[in-house]
């Protein structure tokens, strides 16, 4: 194999020695030409186009894409600093209706920049706007009908006119879509939501309330939210889950701190609770003394005003009594010195003026009851009454800082211990597990044992030696037939009688009838 690659290379030495510069030339080219082309083929053939998918997205959003597109194993490439995605071309319809179901993305928009390389030089805004209204409900109108069960849908967008004045306020736009369903088949609430969605995330400022969707029959799919709980048993669930998991909270809890003092199969805990889901919105307005010892507020001011008089005449106010018919009748009027003096203090107070918005808890412990079943130790018929006290002392606290504060500010420690029961009494209907009884190995199986490992020990053990052994005399053979000295051949003898035999064996080899006729010579002249 080795001699016929030899000679090939040999061949195509030859060959290309015998080559002139020119011809050299045209083949080198001709080689770079060919691994040029199938280079760029490759790449073209393996060229993945990428069209933005979203845009004007957040951070957040954006990462949620990312990381949402890469869990389905779809390349996605970030531009615009974040805020745009990419995607193959070939997935972007796709894409924009699964993403529209999951509610993704909870802002941006679709990238329709790419009617501006389509449109002419002298193209006005308006001309602009039109075709790209035009665009975006047919684009829509294309996403819509890859939702399983529409054959056809009509959309009809309305985008406000841009303001001149900043101090106008945003307007919103419009949608309103018809789609044609299949007969037979309805819309599921994922996918009218999904539909929602789509649109509102298609148009620039395009809330959800301002979309309206008809079938063919012009009946509405209102938007519901999947996080809804309007529904009497919706409510019922919920609150229902709520007060199952406080009260395996509390089962989980006791059951552990009671078990590590009794044991794990010694107490059994039974928690129920009432809870209070009336969520309350009020607004308190209070006034307050400032010194609530004394009930005073702070004085802001202060005024004394003291009066005094002294003269003659009569005294302001007349004689009590006099008049026959009158009382306090001011009679006759008298003279002589009086005075008259008076004071006052006028202070201004000034108290605290609270003012509180309070939203009470969504939920409350009003009630608690705790039952406690204790197993006696082996032996014994029931627990001592020590340890009972212990456990409802216990108890009792967290009864007391379990209930809201409100319910548990008007409990007594008797009502406290009502709520409370705590027995003691052997557990009869408890499982015992049949533990399977372990037969020990007798020692003369491990004896056995032994003595078979140590057994397969040693043969194992001849049998490496032998074949090393083996291998061994292998290599001395081969080194011995190595090292035997090759006999030297005889020298050739260059005589004349020497050189007369060769020609007479040649002569018998080549023509053995004049080798014959020879030898009769030399025997008939003997």
């Amino acid at each position: 194999m080795n001699e016929k690659v030899k000679q090939f290379l040999e061949r195509a030495r030859e060959y290309w020695k015998n080559r002139t510069r020119t011809q050299k030339g045209i083949f080198l080219g001709s080689l770079v030409g060919i691994v040029a082309l199938v280079a760029v083929l490759s790449f073209l053939g393996n060229r993945t186009s990428f069209v933005p998918l979203y845009s004007n997205l957040t951070l957040q959003e954006t990462g949620q894409i990312k990381e949402t597109l890469d869990a389905r194993g779809i390349a996605s490439q970030v531009s615009a600093n974040g805020t745009s995605i990419l995607v193959p071309e070939t997935q972007v319809d796709t894409l924009k209706v699964e993403l529209a179901a999951e509610g993704l993305p909870q802002s941006g928009s679709i990238d329709y920049s790419f009617f501006k390389d389509q449109v002419g030089f002298g193209m006005t805004d308006n001309e602009f706007s039109v075709i790209e209204r035009a665009a975006m409900q047919t684009e829509l109108a294309n996403l819509i009908r890859n939702v399983e069960g529409v054959n056809q849908a009509n959309v009809m967008i309305t985008l406000p006119e841009e303001s001149v004045w900043v101090a106008d306020p945003e307007q919103s736009a419009t949608a309103s879509v018809v789609v044609d369903l299949a007969p037979g088949y309805e819309l599921q609430p994922n996918q009218v939501r999904a539909l929602y969605h789509l649109v509102s995330k298609s148009v620039p400022n395009l809330p959800i309330e301002n979309i309206v969707i008809t079938n063919q029959m012009f009946e509405d799919y209102p938007y519901e939210n999947e996080n809804s709980s309007n529904s009497t048993l919706s409510a019922y669930e919920q609150q229902r889950e709520i007060k199952r998991d406080i009260e395996r909270d509390l089962t989980r809890n006791l059951q552990q701190m009671l078990g590590t003092m009794m044991g794990r199969d010694k107490v059994l805990v039974s928690v129920t609770t009432d809870i209070d889901f009336t969520q309350e919105n009020r607004q308190e307005e209070l006034v307050e003394p400032v010194d609530e010892e004394n009930m005073e507020g702070l004085a802001v001011s202060v005024e004394n005003i003291n009066e005094a008089y002294s003269g003659e005449g009569t005294e302001a106010g007349g004689v009590v009594g006099t008049g026959d018919e009158i009382p306090n009748y001011v009679g006759a009027a008298g003279t002589g010195p009086y005075e008259y003096e008076s004071a006052e203090e006028r202070i201004n107070y000034e108290v605290n003026r609270i003012r509180r918005d309070i939203v009470e808890s969504p939920y409350k412990i009003r009630d608690l009851g705790i039952q406690v079943m204790v197993e006696p130790p082996d032996g014994e018929e029931e627990l001592e009454q020590q340890r009972i006290d212990e456990i409802q002392q216990i108890l009792s606290t967290v009864v007391r800082t379990s209930i809201s504060g409100v319910y548990a500010d008007e409990l007594t420690d008797e009502e406290l211990n009502q709520k409370i029961f705590v027995s003691s009494q052997p557990f009869n209907g408890k499982v015992e597990v049949d533990q399977e009884v372990q037969t020990a190995i007798p020692m003369w199986m491990y004896i056995v044992g032994g003595a078979l490992l140590a057994i397969i020990a040693v043969l194992l053990f001849l049998l490496l030696r032998k074949r090393k052994q083996t291998t061994e005399d292998i290599a001395l053979e081969e080194t011995e037939e190595a090292q035997e000295e090759v006999p030297e051949l005889p020298e050739e003898d260059m005589s004349i009688s020497a050189t007369k035999r060769r020609q007479l064996e040649k002569m018998a080899q080549e023509k053995p009838e004049e080798f014959s006729k020879l030898l009769r010579t030399w025997l008939s002249e003997d």
